[in-house]
């Protein structure tokens, strides 16, 4: 696979190619080319795991010289989850290198979502790996600092749901309620949806493996529709 442009796009070539590759390489993929003799992606993901913990941690604490511990670790959470590095990992047209199996190509919604951030997490371990600290802060300051500011401002490092709860509560003195619509699915691939209601209003729907992870979507959604 050629990576000049997205290297170009992250501005960074590598001296080891193989690192980047592997950065790419889904578990599944291997599994159905087991010939190549090439690493998955799984401990660079959990070395830039750490990295990017630690320079989002460095950045906030700088940013923030006055905020307690408290709101730090939930800003932080907010600034790395999977929904917020996913969607980084999309902006850069990661998509387009991932190498998965058929069956993990064909998935979308939140299973891809997971994919591109484990990706994401990857290739921070890949360029520490090919060009230290620095190379590796750099990257992530581009791709990741920019969204403290809405982070903050919108309250995203509270759930959906408190969020929810809030603007509804000061907005329209009103309480939102959860209804589970529908289940399907094994017991090991279950799937939820779930409806947001504000009074007696249905305001959005949302799906996941878990209720919870249902009621979470929903609520997100719920914010969206009404503008909050």
């Amino acid at each position: 696979m050629d990576f000049t442009q997205f290297e170009k796009k992250i501005g960074h070539h590598f001296r080891n190619q193989r690192l980047l590759e592997q950065a790419f390489t889904h578990r599944s993929y291997l599994n159905e080319n087991r010939e190549l003799g090439r690493d998955h992606n799984e401990r660079l993901e959990f070395l830039g795991d750490a990295v990017l913990e630690l320079a989002v941690t460095e950045f906030l604490y700088a940013k923030y010289p006055d905020k307690p511990e408290g709101d730090l670790t939930a800003y932080r959470a907010a600034l790395v989850n999977t929904q917020s590095i996913s969607d980084a990992a999309t902006k850069l047209g990661m998509n387009e290198y991932l190498l998965l199996s058929r069956g993990e190509a064909r998935d979308t919604g939140r299973a891809r979502q997971i994919i591109l951030a484990n990706a994401f997490e990857a290739l921070i371990g890949a360029l520490y790996l090919d060009g230290g600290y620095p190379t590796a802060q750099r990257f992530i300051a581009d791709q990741v600092f920019h969204k403290a500011d809405e982070v903050v401002a919108k309250r995203l490092w509270q759930d959906a749901k408190s969020r929810l709860q809030e603007a509804s509560q000061d907005l329209l003195g009103i309480t939102p309620k959860y209804e589970l619509l529908d289940q399907s699915g094994p017991d090991h691939d279950k799937r939820f949806v779930v409806g947001a209601y504000i009074g007696a209003e249905r305001v959005a729907t949302g799906e996941g493996r878990s209720k919870q992870e249902a009621e979470q979507s929903a609520a997100q959604r719920a914010l969206a529709a009404k503008g909050w």
